[in-house]
């Protein structure tokens, strides 16, 4: 894929010979940040209605983190074939096309709700997890082009900074809506019809939500759908679905690509825990919607660290600020594992700030030179985010067979470690 003004091509290797062009459009800049602001709004939901299913069903940690496992295993299947829409249909057509999936994801949670089945949950979420992939593979490289390649690693940062200001957002109003309903009532206390009535009764709080979304999606689909000719775009020829999968000959982007895996999978299993971690007796002792609502503060932790961080990276090296943060982050889970109370709560939330420019960050040096063929390289990143659906169930599982959440913090503080490394490894550019 190559945007205006491009040259003709007819291989993948040739479209990423010489390519270095971009497109100055600050109009576009403004409407992929709403992409971004959208699904990170979308998926920080899952860390609220975690706690709220794993109630109504009484699941263990391992069991309700199959909420991010059905998520995050869109992005393993659809990664690849959306990569392949993009190079069809061009960026404009196929955000288009991922939008109205995620429409369909939220309308899902009605059928979801009618038949209070844990299974019908994760069901709607796979779809919507479908289509937030199909708009991920857009944005990404998207807003790469969208201007000069040796600020690309800022910009990306930057556009980060309103996928969090999403993280932000949702959660606490997502706590209210979601979490305070029926506060009063426990499933445990129920059985029999009564068990069954609470469950459709509390799930219809969580369809209200999602069926807002649905017509907010529609309407953005929408809008993007009229800009479907903004970009002139010549399409690559000759390119199969597995293609991009090359790329991980590259030891810099296979790196990369290991490393967005696992920091995902941290902080998605740090987000899902954050509910259950501080209501325990040993670190704050509060209800679950209070919880809830301190889920906010996590991810608005990455919102302020992405703005100052999209500064930061115009001076400093990305592999030595990647590093930093990693540093930081480490220290943060040996801090909050090995206290109690504030300390302990805060020092989780705090992670927040250290998670903030991974993503962008890795992606840029894991993407940096791939010229024409940056849609395939995000087709293979996105894959990699289905270490939000691995990572959470391990970490699920320690806390189970350890009998302490604190303890489980260490398969996270292991993923940091392995990008703290990576981090050192790419801090020069690429030749």
């Amino acid at each position: 894929m190559a945007l205006a003004p491009a040259h003709d091509t007819t291989s993948a290797d040739a479209a990423e010979r010489g390519h270095d062009e971009h497109v100055d459009a600050p109009d576009l800049r403004i409407f992929v940040f709403a992409l971004f602001f959208t699904f990170g709004g979308i998926t920080s939901l899952n860390d609220i209605i975690i706690p709220k299913l794993q109630e109504l069903f009484t699941l263990n940690h391992a069991t309700a983190m199959l909420v991010q496992s059905a998520f995050f295993l869109a992005y393993a299947l659809f990664s690849l074939p959306a990569a392949a829409i993009v190079r069809r249909l061009g960026y404009m057509r196929t955000a288009s096309v991922g939008l109205l999936v995620m429409t369909v994801g939220c309308l899902l949670f009605i059928p979801a709700s009618s038949s209070a089945m844990f299974g019908m949950f994760l069901l709607a979420l796979f779809v919507l997890g479908a289509g937030i992939t199909i708009v991920q593979v857009v944005a990404n490289p998207l807003i790469s082009l969208l201007g000069k390649p040796k600020t690309a690693s800022s910009r990306l940062t930057f556009a980060q900074a309103f996928n969090s200001l999403g993280t932000t957002i949702f959660p606490r109003v997502g706590s209210t809506l979601i979490l305070g309903g029926l506060a009063g009532v426990s499933a445990a206390s129920l059985s029999g019809a009564a068990l069954d009535d609470y469950r459709v009764a509390a799930s219809r709080v969580i369809v209200h939500t999602y069926l807002g979304l649905a017509v907010a999606l529609l309407i953005i689909a929408g809008v993007v759908w009229t800009r479907r000719n903004r970009l002139q775009e010549k399409q690559i020829a000759g390119v199969g679905m597995f293609h991009p999968l090359t790329l991980l000959s590259r030891p810099r982007f296979s790196a990369g690509a290991a490393c967005i895996f696992l920091y995902v999978g941290a902080e998605v299993a740090i987000g899902s825990m954050i509910v259950n971690y501080l209501s325990q007796s040993t670190v704050w002792a509060v209800d679950r919607q209070t919880a809830g609502d301190y889920v906010a503060l996590y991810w608005a932790g990455a919102l302020i660290g992405r703005f100052v961080g999209a500064l930061a990276l115009q001076f400093f090296s990305p592999g030595k600020v990647l590093a930093g943060v990693a540093t930081g982050a480490i220290a943060l889970v040996l801090l909050s594992a090995n206290t109690d109370g504030v300390v302990a709560g805060w020092a989780l939330l705090a992670i927040g700030l250290m998670n903030a420019i991974m993503f962008p960050t890795i992606f840029t040096l894991a993407s940096e030179g791939l010229g024409a063929r940056a849609s395939e390289g995000s087709g293979v990143i996105a894959t990699a985010i289905v270490g939000g659906a691995v990572i959470p169930p391990l970490t699920g599982y320690v806390s189970d067979v350890s009998h302490s959440l604190a303890f489980a913090l260490i398969v996270p503080a292991a993923c940091y470690a392995v990008i703290l490394a990576y981090g050192l490894y790419a801090r020069k550019p690429v030749a």
